[in-house]
């Protein structure tokens, strides 16, 4: 049975990476789900097979090699919760790697264990901190595993991609929307998405010089928790990451793009990130 042409539901594409309730977080036990939805997961890939002709996902019939034997697994921690998230790559892409705090324009289908086509998907740009912070985190992390594709400009100034990144995520529901239903989502679904990742923007949320990928200050893979001056803003949203008075784009003093090799005082902090420099 193939995936993509069984119960086409007309859905709102942004609804899949804007909606979330936290009502019944509290009560809710997030590392029993988590065991489930990998249990659930692993079942369905050893059912299913990856159909070489057409690149749909097909129930096994006849010994074809199941999905479990070509998907690759990421390890990811949310919120204290160990997750697996796992992904197949049809095509690598042959660009830049996608961070998950970047700006990606791709193209994407959404679809549940039993084959039901929550979001038809369209090619648009998504950014992927706000998925972070808003959705289904696991469409941003998974889609690190892949590259971007190449820019053809037409003499009309039309353009298309090739060589693009492209795969499949297969993802738990404490990376989609947990114990909150959407829409057509019932509570505590695991979630498939097609991808074609064709290009990337590295972004800079406050403008201030320095890509937000780059203001993770603890290395620990969350921009949202820097926050150097204590402001309650994080330091990629901030203009004046330390609290001096003077705007972080202003703190390269010696105008060479890098604002870790600027230290006045010589403390080993950087100017951007030091108030006594």
């Amino acid at each position: 049975m193939k995936i993509k042409n069984i119960l086409f539901i007309l859905a709102i594409s942004t609804l899949i990476f804007s909606c979330k309730n936290d009502d019944n977080e509290a009560s809710f036990d997030a590392a029993k789900q988590a065991l489930e939805d990998d249990v659930a997961l692993i079942d369905y890939l050893q059912k299913h097979y990856l159909n070489e002709a057409d690149g749909g996902i097909w129930t096994i019939k006849n010994g074809e090699t199941p999905l479990m034997e070509q998907v690759e697994v990421q390890n990811i921690t949310k919120d204290d919760i160990s997750y697996k998230l796992y992904y197949l790559i049809k095509e690598q892409g042959v660009g830049r790697n996608a961070s998950k705090f970047d700006s990606v324009y791709v193209d994407y289908t959404g679809i549940l264990l039993d084959s039901t086509v929550f979001d038809p998907g369209r090619l648009t740009w998504f950014d992927l901190t706000s998925v972070l912070n808003s959705g289904a985190s696991g469409f941003a992390f998974g889609l690190e595993n892949f590259k971007e594709g190449v820019k053809i400009i037409n003499s009309d100034e039309s353009f298309y991609f090739e060589n693009t990144g492209k795969g499949i995520l297969f993802m738990p529901s404490g990376l989609g929307y947990g114990s909150n239903a959407q829409s057509v989502i019932p509570e505590n679904s695991p979630l498939i998405f097609e991808i074609s990742l064709n290009s990337i923007n590295e972004s800079d949320h406050d403008n201030d010089g320095i890509l937000s990928k780059d203001e993770d200050v603890d290395n620990d893979g969350d921009i949202n928790d820097d926050d150097t001056d204590e402001d309650d803003i994080a330091n990629y949203l901030d203009v004046d990451d330390d609290g001096d008075g003077k705007l972080t784009r202003d703190e390269d003093t010696n105008k060479n793009g890098n604002w870790f090799d600027d230290d006045a005082d010589g403390d080993g902090i950087p100017n951007f990130l030091d108030k006594d420099s």
